[in-house]
Order: structure tokens, then sequence, then C-alpha cells
């Protein structure tokens, strides 16, 4: 056999991008593919999120039940306080009660404070300077509304990262929640996780069976089209199937756990502590308002 020589443009070096970005042209992704990226990271968070309900942290150890009503009546006194001290304090708490449940404190402040206390900031700061002017009355208003909000979520964070979810639904049930409440709770769950999945695995199919890249995202919209008339097609067989399947295999509406629920001592030493927690910050409101 002859050899052959190597082709010119295999050995030929080939102009890098520059680090500056002056040669070549960065592509933006499609509003779909953002949204689909985003979806699986909302997965991914609840699955890492869902390692935390299962350590051995302080609220871990509570009983559903208790740990409900003991947060709920957190949440209501941080809604009656009018001093943005007292709100202060509460939010200490919370932050205190993440530690004691092995809670990373910088990951659970930037999972309460990157959405709604700050777009809560962002719709009440001008409209309480709008209406008071800038003066220390309007920025303590507007203080105390972001703080209260704030010290809201992050005890409604606090009891679904320390709870598994059907813990939680049984504890909601065991506190005489509706039947059809929780069980609308718990399918909604189970659904979105799925449809995101789903959504998922459509568009990386869609995306290797394509060969020349979409302009104007005209293919993007129609892809938004079609999946969800399927993904409404999809979740209407499947929940008809899942349906059949759970009455199939015994199920009522209740929620059950393979653990029953059981109040102990811890649990009522956690109650009186928050009862008192939350009586404090009452008392202490009333003594500053006068």
């Amino acid at each position: 056999m002859t050899a052959t020589a190597t082709p010119k443009w295999l050995t030929q070096p080939e102009v890098a991008l520059c680090p500056c970005g002056c040669i070549g042209k960065r592509r933006k992704g499609s509003f779909v593919e953002k949204t689909i990226n985003g979806g699986a990271g909302v997965m991914r968070q609840a699955m890492y999120a869902d390692d935390f309900a299962h350590a051995t942290g302080l609220l871990q150890r509570v009983d559903p039940r208790v740990k409900i009503a003991a947060l709920l009546g957190l949440l209501l006194s941080a809604a009656l306080v009018h001093d943005i001290a007292v709100i202060a304090g509460l939010y200490g708490l919370t932050l205190a009660l993440a530690a004691l449940s092995r809670l990373p404190v910088v990951f659970f402040v930037r999972r309460v404070w990157l959405f709604i206390p700050i777009f809560t900031g962002i719709v009440v700061v001008p409209g309480t300077l709008w209406n008071f002017g800038l003066n220390a009355q309007s920025l303590t208003a507007a203080g105390l509304i972001v703080a209260r909000v704030a010290t809201s979520i992050s005890l409604v964070v606090l009891l679904t990262l320390t709870t598994p979810w059907h813990r939680l639904l049984a504890g909601l049930r065991g506190l005489r929640a509706p039947r059809l409440f929780v069980a609308v709770l718990a399918m909604a769950y189970r659904y979105v996780f799925l449809l995101l999945g789903s959504v998922t695995d459509m568009y990386t199919a869609r995306k290797a069976r394509t060969v020349t890249r979409e302009k104007h995202d005209r293919g993007s919209r129609a892809f938004v089209a079609a999946s969800a008339g399927a993904l409404f097609g999809k979740a209407h067989a499947l929940s008809d199937e899942v349906h059949m399947a759970m009455v199939a295999r015994g199920f009522n509406g209740e929620a059950r756990t393979l653990s029953p629920l059981r109040v102990a001592t811890f649990d009522i030493a956690f109650a009186v502590a928050m009862a008192a927690a939350a009586g404090l910050a009452l008392g202490a409101d009333r003594v500053i308002s006068g």
C-alpha cells in the first residue's frame, strides 16, 4: 500500500477564540432551553432539600403535627406584632432553629431572601416613600413589612425543609385538614416533578433530532404549543391510571406513613417552648407599643 500525505486542513492550526471575545460570537440560548433548565434546577433543588428532611436535627425529631402547630403559632405572632425589633428577634429564632436542624444557614438565608422578600421590598418601598416621603416613619414601615414577610417565609421554608413530604401530609391530615385538600396536594407535588421530567425528555429528544438552527425562536414557540397539548393529554390519561391503581390498592383519601405518628415528651417540650416564644413576642410588642 502506498502511504498518502496528511491533508493540510488536518495539520493547519486554527484560530482560537480570543479571551476578550473579539473573535467568534457567543450564541444566545433559546427561551425554551432556559425555562427547561430552570425546571431541572427546581427538581435538583427539591431532591437536595429532601436530604435535609432526613437529617438528625432538632426539627426533624419533632412530630409533624406538633411542628405544624408550633410554627403556625410563630407565624401568627409575626403577623400580629408591630415592632421591627420584635420581628427581628423572631427571625433570629428561625435562624437558630435552622442551625439546630443542621441546615446550612447560608443556603437557608439565600433560599428565602432571593425571592419574595426582595420582590416585596421592590413593590412596597416605593409606595411607602411616595405616601409618607423619605423619613424615619416611612423607612420603618417599609422595613417592618419586608421583615415580616421574610420571617413568615422563613418559617414556611423551615417547615418544608425539615419534614418529608409524606409526613407533612400526614401531619396536615392529623390536624383535621380536609381529606380532599391533602389528596390534591399529594398529587400536585408528584405531578410537578413528573411533568418537568417529561418536558425535559421531550426537549432533549427534539434537540437531538434537530440538524439546523432555528431562527427567531419560531420553532421554539411551536414546540411549546405542541408540548402543552401533549402534556395535557398525557396528564389526563395518567391521572385516570394512577387513581384506578390507588383505589385498587385500598386508597381512601387518607395520608398514611409506614411509621405511625406519636407525640412524645420531646414534642410537648418543643410545643411549650415555641408557645412561650410566641407569647413573649406578643408581650414584648405590647410593652414597646405602650
